[in-house]
């Protein structure tokens, strides 16, 4: 345990990437085979329990640390595991007994590694690709390899045991299995067109639904539909599973998004897709007031064939011979910037985002926003993280208001990697009901007493956010803010790593 403690901090405390590799490899290659699992998670900033019942108020008044290390990986995932299973009366009291007994045995380096872990704010700049590298490094492996297993796997964990035990020769069982979701692929943003075909070279561009993104498994009369955060959500989207069993196939893995749609085939308010994936019960209703539509736009697997690594090209091949085109997403193959520019003026007229622009040669980059994808929207937006957030007052007053927006740090240019760079404040924009949801919402994030004027919250709530431009501001951290800030919507579906980084933001500034 000290081993990885010790190595968190020294990761934490370095800036390049392959020394960062170099601590995390060698730490792994000490590792005991059955101590490897936890090793990966705690590196990765995680525990291996995704619930505990612990939060900040159970690291308040913690022993003193112990002054030499005795505890081991295992024995420490063993303890978080019997915490995570406490229940009933006392419940949380027991539970801060048992983290403080723990605690009580832990060395300095191994509190802060703790306590970072159960607050889920640990940063420390091991992000995935980091990890997955070091993985590689430590077991002698090509990382290419291994970042295919985990584009398979959904997950490092298991890939990093079976390659750190059997070499390469333990890779050859990560296949893509359908019903096991595969983390989506993402796009990364450009001002225009031009931009964009410039990263790509000749292309599909492709309707940018405003929708809930979904990957969608058969297997025989067996389907799974799973959203991006690779959350099942197949009872509820009944309709999606009708048109998987109506294919021409005996097995395939579509990725695509699901809508909800108007009498006149626009698309209705962000909210409502949501709102209808989201609910539990009472489907039948739902899906009678708010019906939903699929549109695919890619095949990862069809009839026995893995497509992963295929090109794009070869992967759309795949889908229109399973897909019909009404469930397929609009579509125009060109290099010629007029033609997209149409058919992008067409996207926005139906109502929908923008275009993304897709490389015809590059594979599924699963889990990663590579430049094989490009997103162009009409406006500038980023995905930003709630960092902080005032009361209102006046019509607002009772209710959580004015945002404190970061953008994501993935370098470390600022702070420690993977942390986050305020860019400003906005309130414009919210609804009554949006205002109410953020409100409860962010109460639950609160990181600390939530009576003063300025609630800090943990930064997990994302906001899709309007601006106008980005401006010179010594105000903030990056020496930039955005200019005419708006809200248009939360996106609780979208995990806070994949906000946009303030490198995406610099790009806009410098285009002044």
């Amino acid at each position: 345990m000290e081993d990885v403690a010790q190595t968190s901090a020294a990761v934490a405390a370095t800036p390049a990437r392959l020394a960062k590799t170099t601590l995390l490899a060698e730490c792994l290659g000490r590792a005991a085979p059955d101590e490897v699992p936890v090793a990966v998670a705690y590196l990765s900033g995680e525990l291996r329990q995704r619930r505990t019942g612990l939060g900040y108020a159970a690291l308040r008044d913690l022993p003193p640390p112990a002054d030499r290390p005795t505890l081991g990986l295992t024995e420490v995932d063993a303890e978080f595991a019997a915490i995570a299973d406490l229940s009933g009366p006392g419940s949380t009291t027991a539970r801060r007994a048992r983290l403080s007994e723990l605690m009580a045995r832990a060395t300095a380096a191994e509190q802060r590694l703790l306590a970072g872990l159960v607050s889920g704010e640990l940063r420390q700049g091991a992000l995935d690709g980091v990890l997955t590298e070091a993985v590689a490094v430590a077991a002698g492996a090509p990382a290419a390899d291994v970042r295919r297993a985990v584009t398979v796997a959904g997950t490092l964990t298991p890939v990093a045991q079976a390659v750190l035990a059997h070499g390469t020769a333990g890779l050859q069982r990560f296949r893509l299995a359908v019903g096991s979701p595969l983390r989506p692929m993402l796009a990364q943003s450009a001002p225009d067109l031009a931009d964009a075909f410039g990263r790509t070279g000749p292309a599909a561009v492709e309707w940018k639904l405003d929708g809930i993104r979904v990957q969608i498994h058969r297997d025989g009369d067996r389907v799974a539909v799973f959203t991006r955060t690779l959350d099942d959500v197949t009872e509820r989207v009944p309709e999606l599973v009708e048109a998987a069993q109506s294919l021409p196939v005996a097995s395939v893995v579509l990725d695509g998004e699901a809508i909800a749609l108007g009498p006149d085939l626009r698309p209705l308010p962000f909210q409502q897709t949501a709102s209808r994936i989201g609910r539990r019960l009472d489907v039948a209703t739902a899906r009678s007031t708010v019906p939903l539509s699929a549109y695919v736009f890619d095949c990862l697997h069809l009839d026995g064939d893995d497509l992963v690594g295929a090109p794009g090209s070869e992967r759309w091949e795949a889908l229109a011979a399973a897909v019909p085109e009404a469930l397929q997403v609009p579509r125009l193959v060109t290099d010629d910037v007029a033609a997209a520019q149409a058919f992008f003026d067409d996207a926005l007229a139906h109502g929908h985002e923008g275009v993304v622009v897709k490389s015809l040669s590059a594979p599924y980059d699963a889990g990663r926003r590579g430049a094989g994808w490009v997103k162009v929207k009409p406006r500038h937006t980023l995905d930003l993280v709630v960092l902080a957030v005032e009361w209102g007052h006046g019509r607002r007053e009772g209710k959580l208001s004015n945002l404190h927006l970061g953008a994501r740090d993935a370098d470390g240019r600022y702070g420690p990697a993977g942390g986050f760079v305020m860019l400003g404040k906005t309130f414009k924009g919210l609804t009554d009901t949006m205002l109410a949801w953020q409100t409860e919402q962010l109460l639950q994030l609160a990181d600390g007493p939530a009576d003063g004027w300025v609630v800090t919250v943990r930064p997990e709530l994302v906001v899709e956010i309007a601006f106008d431009g980005v401006q010179h501001s010594p105000r903030y951290p990056a020496g930039m803010a955005l200019r005419f800030a708006r809200v248009l919507r939360h996106r609780p579906d979208k995990p806070a790593v994949e906000a946009d980084t303030i490198a995406s933001v610099h790009e806009i500034h410098d285009r002044r």
